[in-house]
């Protein structure tokens, strides 16, 4: 008799939702996030408006 070790426990998998998606409330239909920046310094701003200026806005 040839003695095996045991297989090592699975994760168990997702389980399937079969809910309708439109019944819930995404991050889009709330007014949290709509032009908002989070607080920062003007040097960061002015940084990422540099980085991120086309190159015909020289």
């Amino acid at each position: 008799m040839s003695t095996t070790p045991d297989p090592e426990p699975r994760a168990p998998r997702p389980a399937l939702v079969f809910d309708d998606p439109l019944d819930q409330q995404s991050s889009d239909d709330t007014d949290r996030g709509w032009g908002e920046r989070p607080e920062g310094d003007s040097a960061a701003d002015l940084k990422r408006f540099l980085d991120e200026k086309p190159p015909h806005h020289l």
